[in-house]
């Protein structure tokens, strides 16, 4: 090969590497959904989406929901990996379900590449308020003592088989060591609805759903399922005060198919993470419960590994599964 050939040949090889960053920088960049409109995650990812505008360009959210996320999270795994297509991982889809489905579409080991995590929502521990004063439960440690010295009577409501608020109260439950019959409904609304017309005792529920209910005194909080105290409910306890290491929160954050190259991967990561630390978008998150957690992509596909290691204990010994 002559000097000419080798030198377009390098050049040739030179452009196909950096082609899918070249699209990534034209756009548009479809960001999938894995939920419905409207819900806290369709918010935050919507909210993104113009922050990075200016530096990707244009970002057009699809909602894909189905099947507890995996139709949504099957589409980003088996599109192109060229920076053009990418979507939310949360909790469900990368931690819980590959434990709770017994046929899962994708991989949730191996078919993704995370881009950054978004937000970390704490959960809170609520009691219907009416019952609690009825009760004489004002702390954590009331309920465990009453459900101790009444077994049977108490009762929790989730969102359904295998969902966080089930699953949380489950681990809450073996690490009480009380019994509380789960009672499980179609979503995590009407779960709250039935705990506040009294048909359930307390709930396991995500602090932005329970919040309006906790401020106007119809739900008394004893506790949140965050590793710390979160600063949007002061007062609070954590469940770790209670029992050491107790953490499981709602999270949520951005994921690209596996095989994108790095320098993709990179240019989303800076995008997506200067516009988490944004200021305005630390306020409109916080309006939502949520706190912004931006990482690198290493940092957020350990965590995801490290949350699916925890979830395959908790599911297993809560004994749920969806065939």
């Amino acid at each position: 090969m002559n000097r000419r050939q080798l030198l377009h040949s390098a050049a040739a090889i030179a452009a196909a590497a950096f082609t899918p960053l070249s699209h990534a920088q034209d756009g548009p960049i479809r960001l999938v959904v894995p939920y419905a409109p409207g819900g806290p995650i369709d918010v935050t990812a919507r909210a993104l989406a113009e922050r990075v505008r200016d530096a990707l360009g244009v970002v057009i959210i699809d909602n894909k929901a189905g099947a507890g996320g995996n139709i949504g999270a099957d589409l980003v795994a088996k599109s192109a990996p060229d920076g053009l297509t990418i979507g939310i991982a949360a909790t469900a889809t990368h931690a819980v379900n590959p434990w709770l489905y017994s046929r899962m579409p994708y991989d949730a080991a191996k078919d993704f590449a995370g881009i950054t995590q978004m937000v970390r929502v704490p959960n809170v521990l609520v009691v219907n308020a009416a019952r609690a004063q009825q009760l004489g439960i004002n702390s954590l440690q009331d309920l465990i003592t009453y459900a101790k010295a009444n077994p049977g009577r108490l009762n929790y409501g989730s969102g359904g088989n295998g969902s966080a608020g089930h699953l949380a109260g489950e681990m809450f439950k073996q690490k009480a060591g009380i019994y509380a019959l789960h009672i499980p409904y179609r979503g995590a609304s009407p779960a709250q609805l039935a705990l506040l017309a009294g048909e359930v005792d307390f709930n396991i529920d995500n602090l932005a759903a329970a919040a309006p209910n906790i401020k106007s005194g119809k739900l008394k909080a004893l506790a949140v399922t965050s590793l710390a105290a979160s600063p949007m409910l002061p007062g609070v306890p954590p469940l770790s005060n209670t029992f050491k290491g107790f953490a499981i929160d709602t999270w949520w954050g951005l994921v690209a198919p596996a095989g994108t190259p790095k320098p993709v991967i990179a240019r989303l990561n800076k995008a997506f993470t200067d516009a988490l630390k944004a200021p305005e978008t630390q306020t409109r998150f916080g309006a939502l419960m949520a706190e912004p957690v931006p990482t690198t992509p290493e940092q957020f596909d350990a965590f995801m590994a490290a949350e699916r290691a925890k979830y395959q204990q908790v599911v297993k010994a809560s004994g749920a599964r969806v065939d």
